[in-house]
C-alpha cells in the first residue's frame, strides 16, 4: 500500500462542480425535501448494483443483513445519516463519483440553475443529486466499503473548494461492512428534517415505491420500515390512484412535474412482462443527445439488470418506466441483450403498444397529447425516418404548424384539400417566420392550399424519403417541379400581372444562364412565383436544399447547384429582355436575381461586398 493511499488526500473539486455548490449553498432551491429524494434514490442504486453483481458473485452478498435503505436522524449532533448496504465505492470510485460531474449536459444545468427562479425541476433532469446535499448541510461526510473490498474510505467536504479522501476509522470501518454511510451536519436552518414525521413525510411523497425497506431509526424506539417497497408495476391498475401513479413517476424519473401519458399492462403469453411506462410533459436536459439513449429500465423478477437495453426505438427515448420480464435469465449480460430473439419480441411489442396509446391519447385527450407533442414532437418525427413499419401512424400522430393554423393533423389538411388537388404540399426550412414569407408559397397561397411549414431540422430528412398518407403524396413547394394549373385560384389579386408583358421566355433564360454560368445548375420559368421575380428550388432527384444545407454544416455532403426559377411577368425580368446583351446591366440584374433567391432562403450572397457594390450601382442609376 502507498502512502499516498493511507495518508489524508485533498483535491480541488471540478470547475463545474464548484460553481454547482456555490448555486446549491446559496438556496437557489425554495423546496429543499428533494436532497433527501435524491440520497435515497442513489442507495437505491447502490443495493441494485449490488444485486444485480451478486448474480455473477452471490460472495458479494455475503450473511449479512438484506439489502436496506437506513436513516438515522440524531438531534444531539445534528447530523442525519443516509446509510445503505449496497455495492460501495472504493477509494477511486469515491473521487470520480462525488468530485467530478462527468455526465454532458453540467454545464448547460449550471447556466439554467442562475436564469431560474427556483430551480426545483432542474436537478432529477440533470443527474446531480448528491451535490442537492449541500442545501441542507454544512459538512458532508461519505463512509464506503466496497462489495467485496476490506479497505474503507472516507470522504469529506463542506462544499467549499474542494473534498479530502482518507482511510476510515477503525469506528466508522466496524460500523460500516458493506456499502456506503453519507451523514449530512446540517445547517441551522434544516434542523427540521431531524424529525421523524418530516422524514416520512418525504419518504412517503417521493421515495414510497424503492424496491428496498427502508428504514427510520430514531433516537428513541426501534427502528421502523416507512416505505411500502413494492414493486407497484406488478400490481393490479384496479389497486392503484393517480397519485400512486404520480409518485411512481416521479420516483422513477427523478421527476418533479406529472406525467402527461400512463401506461401500464401486463403481457401475458408465449412471454410474460410487466411494463409500466409514462411520457413526461417536459423536455429533459438530455434529450437530444447524440447516442439517444433510452431511460427505459429492465428488470427481470424484480431484479434491477440495467437502463441500458434500448427497450424502445430512439424516436421514444423520452419515455420512462420500467419492463419487468418473467422469463429472462437473471445473469444476461448487456452484450446478450443486444441479440436476445425473446428481448427483440418485447422490444418490438412494447413499441407497438406506446405508439397505439399515443393514438389513443391523442383521440381522447387532445390538451395532454399537445403537452407531449410540444416536448416532444420533433424526436417522435424521428420515427418517420426510421420506422417504416409504423410510419403512417406516426404521420397520423404528427401535427404540424401550417399556412392555415397550429397542430394541425395530415387528416384535417386532407380534408381541406381544394378542388382537383391530389398532394399534400410543404416547405421545409429553418424557421416559421422565414417560411411564412416565403416566395414559393405564392401560387400555392393565391389558390388557398393549405402548405405544411415544417422548420424542425429532422424534417429535412423525413421528407428526403418517397412519402404518402392515405393515398396522398407528400410534395415539396422547393423541389422538383410544380404545376397547379387544374387547381383554381381563390385569390385574383395576382390576375393584374397576367396583363403585364411577358419577357420572351427562351431569349431571358439564354441571357441569364450566360450571365451566371456555373452558379446555377438551369434556368427555368417559375410556376410557383406570382409576385416574387426569383427563387431557388432543387432537382427533383436529388436532396433537398434544407438538407444539403444542414448536412454541409456536418461536413457531410457536396454542395450542388441550385435551379434558378423566374417570374417572367416580373418588371425586374422584363427588364433584362429589354437591355442589351451582355452589357453590365444585365450582369447585374441577372446576379441580383440569383443573390436576393439566395437571401430569401435565409443565406448570404457568395461575394456579400460585390452584391453591395452591385446594388449601390442599380440603385445609382434607377435614380438617374
Amino acid at each position: 500500500m502507498t502512502t499516498s493511499d493511507t495518508a489524508v488526500h485533498t483535491q480541488p473539486f471540478q470547475a463545474e462542480v464548484s460553481e454547482l455548490l456555490h448555486l446549491m449553498v446559496h438556496s437557489v432551491y425554495s423546496e429543499t425535501d428533494i436532497f433527501l429524494r435524491e440520497l435515497v434514490s442513489n442507495a437505491s442504486d447502490a443495493c441494485d448494483k449490488l444485486r444485480y453483481e451478486a448474480i455473477a458473485s452471490p460472495a458479494l452478498l455475503g450473511e449479512g443483513d438484506a439489502l436496506k435503505i437506513r436513516i438515522i436522524p440524531n438531534k444531539q449532533a445534528a447530523t442525519l445519516t443516509i446509510a445503505d448496504n449496497g455495492i460501495g465505492m472504493e477509494r477511486q470510485e469515491l473521487i470520480d463519483h462525488l468530485g467530478t460531474i462527468a455526465r454532458s449536459g453540467t454545464k448547460a444545468f449550471v447556466s439554467k440553475l442562475k436564469e431560474a427562479k427556483d430551480g426545483l425541476g432542474l436537478i432529477g433532469q440533470f443527474g446531480v443529486g448528491f451535490y442537492s446535499a449541500f442545501m441542507v448541510a454544512e459538512k458532508i461526510v461519505v463512509v464506503s466499503r466496497r462489495a467485496g473490498e476490506s479497505d474503507v474510505w472516507t470522504w469529506t467536504s463542506s462544499g467549499g473548494s474542494g473534498f479530502e479522501i482518507a482511510r476510515a476509522s477503525d469506528e466508522e470501518a466496524t460500523r460500516v461492512a458493506r456499502g456506503t454511510e453519507i451523514v449530512l451536519h446540517l445547517k441551522d436552518d434544516a434542523k427540521k428534517y431531524l424529525e421523524a414525521y418530516e422524514i416520512e413525510r418525504i419518504v412517503g411523497a417521493y421515495s414510497d415505491n424503492i424496491l428496498f425497506p427502508i428504514e427510520l431509526v430514531p433516537e428513541e424506539g426501534e427502528p421502523r420500515q416507512i416505505n411500502s417497497a413494492s414493486a407497484l408495476w406488478q400490481r393490479s391498475k384496479s389497486e392503484l390512484t393517480a397519485e400512486d401513479y404520480k409518485k411512481a413517476y416521479q420516483q422513477i424519473a427523478s421527476a418533479f412535474d406529472d406525467p402527461a401519458m400512463t401506461l401500464h399492462y401486463r403481457a401475458e403469453g408465449r412471454y410474460s412482462y410487466a411494463v409500466l411506462l409514462f411520457a413526461p410533459a417536459t423536455k429533459p436536459f438530455d434529450l437530444f443527445e447524440p447516442n439517444r439513449k433510452g431511460r427505459v429500465k429492465l428488470y427481470v423478477r424484480r431484479v434491477f439488470i440495467t437502463d441500458d437495453a434500448d427497450l424502445l426505438p430512439g424516436y421514444l427515448r423520452f419515455i420512462r418506466g420500467v419492463v419487468d420480464s418473467e422469463d429472462l435469465p437473471l445473469n444476461i449480460s448487456r452484450e446478450m441483450l443486444q441479440n436476445n430473439p425473446q428481448l427483440a419480441q418485447i422490444r418490438k411489442a412494447v413499441a407497438t403498444r406506446v405508439v397505439s396509446e399515443l393514438e389513443s391519447l391523442a383521440e381522447k385527450d387532445p390538451e395532454n397529447f399537445a403537452r407531449i407533442w410540444d416536448a416532444f414532437g420533433a424526436v417522435l418525427k424521428e420515427g418517420i425516418y426510421e420506422d417504416f413499419e409504423r410510419r403512417e401512424k406516426l404521420l397520423a400522430l404528427s401535427r404540424f404548424t401550417t399556412t392555415s393554423g397550429e397542430k394541425r393533423s395530415l387528416k384535417q389538411v386532407i380534408a381541406d384539400f381544394k378542388p382537383n388537388q391530389t398532394e399534400i404540399y410543404y416547405l421545409v426550412g429553418d424557421s416559421i417566420e422565414r417560411l411564412k414569407s416565403n416566395p414559393r408559397l405564392e401560387a400555392a397561397t393565391a389558390r388557398g392550399i393549405e402548405v405544411l411549414l415544417l422548420s424542425d431540422p429532422v424534417d429535412a430528412f423525413w421528407t428526403s424519403m418517397p412519402s404518402e398518407f392515405e393515398g396522398k403524396p407528400l410534395k415539396s413547394l422547393s423541389q422538383g417541379d410544380l404545376n397547379l394549373d387544374l387547381i383554381p385560384r381563390v385569390d385574383d389579386k395576382d390576375e393584374a400581372n397576367k396583363e403585364e408583358p411577358a419577357a420572351d421566355e427562351g431569349a431571358t433564360i439564354a441571357v441569364i444562364k450566360a450571365a451566371l454560368g456555373e452558379r446555377v445548375s438551369d434556368v427555368k420559368a417559375s410556376t410557383r412565383l406570382t409576385s416574387s421575380a426569383s427563387c431557388l428550388v432543387a432537382d427533383s432527384q436529388g436532396p433537398s436544399r434544407e438538407l444539403e444545407r444542414i448536412l454541409a454544416q456536418q461536413n457531410r455532403a457536396m454542395k450542388t447547384k441550385p435551379i434558378l426559377e423566374i417570374n417572367l411577368r416580373h418588371p425586374l425580368v422584363t427588364a433584362i429582355t429589354k437591355a442589351q446583351a451582355g452589357s453590365k446591366v444585365v450582369d447585374d440584374l441577372s446576379l441580383l436575381l440569383l443573390e436576393q433567391a439566395q437571401i430569401l432562403d435565409g443565406e448570404l450572397p457568395e461575394d456579400p461586398a460585390a452584391f453591395a457594390a452591385r446594388l449601390n450601382r442599380l440603385v445609382l442609376q434607377g435614380l438617374g
